[in-house]
């Protein structure tokens, strides 16, 4: 009796590979829409004129929105057909693009990239879902993630470069205006070239999980920006209160349910909950540089946005060179000794930030991003493939979602963790002892804030001001960047005891 063989899997033809491109600069916008304000905060600034509190949420609202919705998305484009949900997340991504290019006013602003966070949850795990589906070979499909990775990581770490050659030529507004041509693009070619996929027995749809997994993630993540910001109150405590008991019934709920929006069981799986970990954390660590480091460069460096840009572009390659390299080398290196060697290589990047000074220049920053960027790029491409690897193709949009989910976090509580540590020792340590209680006020709402009312002083005392603020930015600076290198290391020490070396 002949031996039965597995059959072969199935190779990628040259459609799924321009699916894969097309599926890639969609990636590329939703990741660059999550950092490239940062270069346009001095410019929302003056012409908004938000407060500190305005301002974080016009950063991190997108990202936190797209956070909530995500796991709900990840299901329903399983359920629905993910191409289908990705064409609809495009067209909505771009209306919320042209209100948000066009806002008058902080609020309107920040309901923009509400909107934004809204179609961008439908973008991102139906991408990385249906390259589980279109890519079946394992090694086709850890290079198509390796792609994917380098844009998603690429376009995070390069926001500051395209924003600020469209800021060196255009109004603010126009960061956003440049997601339209990708956008239209995807609606026209989307369906020639990327096949439509789905489970073929869902199950129902489940709308209370849904509205639980939203009221546990954004009042969490609420609450933890605000408590970082301005420590306990009531308002903070309970939206902290909701988020856990939230949180605590849908997981019960997933339990009991015959076909969860989550499956549980998955964690119980190290490779699943530790790949899901370690992504949160590297995008944790690149957000939170970035946005100090994108002021540090203009505000006190005094770079203009191009010249940061450019300045923040060795980390941007290193972060897609690495993304791309780790697809290779884990056909030939332990995925955990891979995982951990960049997590550690991210831990040294931040670490070095310790040593730069008020008029240092900018070599020194730019050798700590490029192996913070590089530490991110191999995390990201491992962790994605461990965790759409660990379901069968029809799960992969759900699966995808919680990685997707953890990713978006990351970003968000990077800037919002990291950037207010920076915020509150720059605070506390600026000197506003010879202005009015207004001015004292204004300069201590924003680095680019005591800048403006230092300009509207007398010289000596701007001078002076000025001279505080830079030194107090970077005393936060520091005390962030070892907080980033300590987390990076413990995250590499718990990767290789969580995930035992193997080919």
């Amino acid at each position: 009796m002949p031996s039965m063989q597995p059959e072969a899997p199935q190779q990628a033809t040259p459609r799924e590979w321009l699916g894969l491109v097309v599926l890639a600069f969609a990636v590329l916008l939703v990741a660059v829409d999550g950092t490239v304000l940062d270069l346009a905060l001095p410019f929302i600034s003056a012409d908004l004129a938000p407060t500190s509190n305005q301002l974080l949420w016009i950063i991190d609202v997108y990202s936190f929105v797209l956070a909530g919705l995500l796991i709900t998305m990840g299901t329903l484009g399983d359920r629905v057909g993910r191409r289908k949900l990705l064409l609809i997340g495009a067209a909505g991504f771009g209306i919320a693009s042209v209100v948000a290019a066009f806002s008058t006013s902080p609020e309107m602003l920040i309901g923009a990239r509400v909107l934004q966070g809204v179609s961008g949850a439908t973008l991102m795990p139906a991408t990385l879902g249906l390259i589980r589906t279109m890519f079946s070979d394992p090694r086709q499909r850890v290079m198509a993630i390796g792609i994917w990775g380098a844009m998603a990581g690429g376009g995070a770490a390069g926001g500051p470069l395209v924003g600020g050659w469209l800021l060196e030529h255009f109004w603010w507004g126009s960061v956003f205006l440049i997601n339209i041509p990708v956008m239209i693009a995807l609606i026209g070619f989307g369906p020639l070239v990327i096949p439509e996929s789905k489970d073929p027995f869902p199950g129902k749809f489940d709308l209370i999980s849904s509205a639980l997994s939203m009221l546990a993630l954004v009042p969490l993540v609420y609450a933890v920006k605000e408590t970082v910001a301005h420590g306990m109150e009531p308002a903070t405590i309970l939206a902290a209160v909701v988020g856990i008991v939230s949180g605590v019934i849908f997981v019960r709920r997933q339990r009991r349910l015959a076909d969860p929006m989550i499956d549980l069981r998955l964690f119980a799986n190290p490779a699943f909950s530790t790949a899901v970990f370690t992504n949160f954390l590297s995008v944790f660590a690149l957000a939170g540089v970035l946005f100090f480091g994108a002021q540090y460069l203009q505000l006190v460096l005094g770079n203009s946005p191009l010249q940061a840009g450019l300045l923040l572009l060795p980390g941007t390659a290193a972060s897609i060179v690495a993304s791309l390299l780790a697809a290779y080398m884990v056909r030939i290196v332990a995925p955990a000794t891979l995982l951990a060697g960049g997590l550690g290589f991210a831990a040294i990047g931040a670490a070095s930030l310790y040593g730069l000074r008020v008029d240092s220049g900018p070599a020194l920053f730019i050798f700590g991003f490029v192996l913070v960027g590089a530490g991110a790029g191999v995390a990201l491409t491992l962790t994605s493939d461990l965790v759409v690897g660990a379901v069968e193709p029809e799960r992969a949009g759900a699966a995808s979602a919680v990685s997707e989910t953890a990713y978006e976090l990351g970003i968000a509580l990077g800037v919002a963790i990291l950037g207010t540590v920076v915020m509150s020792f720059f605070r506390r340590g600026l000197d506003v002892g010879s202005l009015s209680s207004e001015s004292a006020a204004a300069a201590r709402e924003t680095l680019g804030g005591a800048g403006a009312v230092a300009e509207d002083l007398p010289a000596d005392i701007g001078a002076a001001l000025t001279a505080s603020a830079h030194d107090a930015f970077v005393t936060g600076m520091h005390v962030a960047a070892i907080a980033t290198a300590v987390v990076m290391a413990a995250t590499a020490i718990g990767v290789l005891v969580r995930l035992r070396p193997r080919r």
